[in-house]
């Protein structure tokens, strides 16, 4: 009777220790999440954004490796400014050049505009023709259609563009990308976007070593650049990888500010040149040569088209 009443009171003791010790950690855990919710409302009534995913996280690592110097790598996706624009991507995947309306830029008013600008730019043009061989009206024709004269040069912080092209190497960063946004917005299969997530990435991510080399180099503040939501910056809309390649300093001044016409000018003269351009070529050459700057045949067409057109009323108004 005794040992029974003592291992009763064992037993029973035993379980109110092991009953004690789960309500305690129950009570642990309870509290540490309601800490966390707590702390995370407190954030949103203050006026602090909510944690966000780091789209980055890969990508920061990535340019380390590349030899891109840590702390400026963290400073820079810390800013405030930085995000994931998945609009702009979303845009780029959808843009269809075939759906373009570049007949709009052969209208009397983008007729006379551009003979505007020839007039505005007359020594700088004819400075770039003389020096690379390439016809004014041919620039001219280029920054027409590529910037509307400098007027349209893209309101998206390429820093951001091209970093949210960059970390759609990450299959969670596309498959929120796709179920998020996409999804419901287009006819093209999953198949179709994973393909060319995995051709934009890489190209994305050389031409944002390229912008930040470029920006370093010229001592910009990479996030003041703006351009358009395929990564294309400046008069010209060159990408980061030409501006390296290809853009000159047509006004003298000492730095390269595709944002500046007479730079602009130059450099599209000097791009033309390098992929052959030269004086009295057939038209097919040049636009063979032209789709090196835009692979749309019907962009190459429009730019010769634009070209001839300035040449023969400059020329009529020359004979009157």
């Amino acid at each position: 009777m005794v040992v029974k009443q003592s291992s009763l009171e064992t037993n029973f003791t035993l379980l109110f220790r092991h009953s004690y010790q789960r309500s305690a950690l129950w009570f642990l855990a309870t509290a540490a999440l309601s800490l966390v919710w707590l702390l995370g409302h407190t954030d949103c009534a203050a006026g602090k954004p909510p944690v966000r995913p780091d789209f980055f996280a890969t990508l920061k690592t990535r340019l380390v490796k590349d030899g891109f110097d840590k702390s400026l790598i963290r400073s820079l996706y810390s800013k405030p400014g930085v995000t994931f624009d998945q609009r702009g991507v979303s845009a780029y995947f959808l843009h269809r050049e075939a759906t373009l309306n570049y007949n709009q830029f052969l209208t009397r008013s983008s007729i006379g505009q551009a003979i505007d600008y020839l007039g505005r730019h007359q020594k700088t043009l004819k400075r770039a023709q003389g020096v690379y061989g390439v016809d004014e009206e041919v620039i001219t024709a280029i920054i027409l259609v590529e910037s509307r004269l400098g007027t349209s040069i893209g309101k998206r912080l390429i820093f951001n563009t091209l970093s949210a092209l960059a970390a759609l190497d990450n299959k969670n960063t596309r498959d929120g990308l796709w179920h998020s946004y996409l999804k419901n917005k287009t006819k093209e299969s999953r198949r179709r976007f994973d393909t060319w997530a995995s051709r934009k990435s890489a190209w994305a991510y050389s031409e944002l070593k390229a912008y930040l080399k470029y920006v370093k180099v010229q001592d910009i503040d990479p996030l003041s650049i703006r351009g358009s939501y395929a990564g294309a910056l400046g008069i010209s809309q060159f990408v980061p990888s030409s501006v390296l390649r290809f853009a000159q300093d047509g006004n003298r001044d000492g730095r390269i500010d595709l944002y500046d016409h007479e730079d602009a000018i130059e450099s599209i003269a000097n791009y033309l040149k390098q992929h052959g351009w030269r004086p009295s070529l057939k038209r097919r050459e040049e636009f063979r040569i032209l789709l090196s700057y835009n692979q749309s045949k019907y962009y190459a067409n429009t730019i010769l088209n634009i070209a001839e057109r300035l040449a023969k009323l400059r020329t009529k108004v020359r004979t009157n």
